[in-house]
C-alpha cells in the first residue's frame, strides 16, 4: 500500500488541499492519504520533507502565489527547494501552484483555475504511481484550463 502526502496553505484563497486528497482516495482507494497545512508557499518543503519523512512514496504540494514581485520570488525559491528535495529524496514532489493574477481580476474563474488544476494534478500523481503518462505524451494536457489537445 502506498502513502500520498497532499501540502496546502493557509495562504491559499481556494481549499485545494480537500480538492487534492478526495481526487486521490477515488483514484487510489487502496492508498494511505496524509495531508499538512502550512502557512505559506515558504513552508511547504517543510511540509513535504515531513511527510516523507512520515513514509509517503510522493507529496502534491499545492501552493498559491501572490500577485506581487516579492511573491514570485518566493514561489521561486520554493520551487527550487522541492526541486532539491526531489533530489535528495527520491521521493516525487509535484509543485502545483496558482498564481492569483491567473483569473484576470475574476475570483470566480480564480477559483476554477485552481480546483481543476488541484483534480487534474492529482490525477496525474496517481497515473505517475500506477500506469505513468507515457500514452499522453504530446496531447496538449492542462491543468487548470481545458486541455489544448494535440497538434495533428
Amino acid at each position: 500500500m502506498s502513502c500520498i502526502g497532499v501540502v496546502d496553505t493557509t495562504f491559499a484563497r481556494v481549499d485545494m488541499g480537500s480538492v487534492a486528497v478526495e481526487e486521490l482516495k477515488n483514484l487510489l482507494p487502496h492508498a494511505v492519504v496524509k495531508r499538512i497545512t502550512v502557512p505559506g508557499i515558504k513552508n511547504t518543503v517543510w511540509g513535504a520533507l515531513r511527510l516523507i519523512k512520515d513514509g509517503c512514496d510522493a507529496v502534491i504540494v499545492l501552493g498559491w502565489v501572490g500577485p506581487t514581485q516579492v511573491d514570485k520570488y518566493s514561489y521561486l525559491a520554493t520551487s527550487i527547494g522541492l526541486i532539491q528535495l526531489q533530489i535528495a529524496t527520491g521521493a516525487l514532489v509535484l509543485d502545483v501552484t496558482v498564481h492569483e493574477e491567473e483569473g484576470g481580476g475574476d475570483e470566480k474563474k480564480l477559483k476554477e483555475i485552481a480546483i481543476d488544476r488541484a483534480r487534474k494534478h492529482a490525477w496525474n500523481l496517481a497515473q505517475l504511481l500506477t500506469e505513468g503518462l507515457e500514452k499522453y505524451a504530446g496531447k496538449g494536457l492542462r491543468q487548470g484550463y481545458p486541455h489544448a489537445g494535440e497538434i495533428l
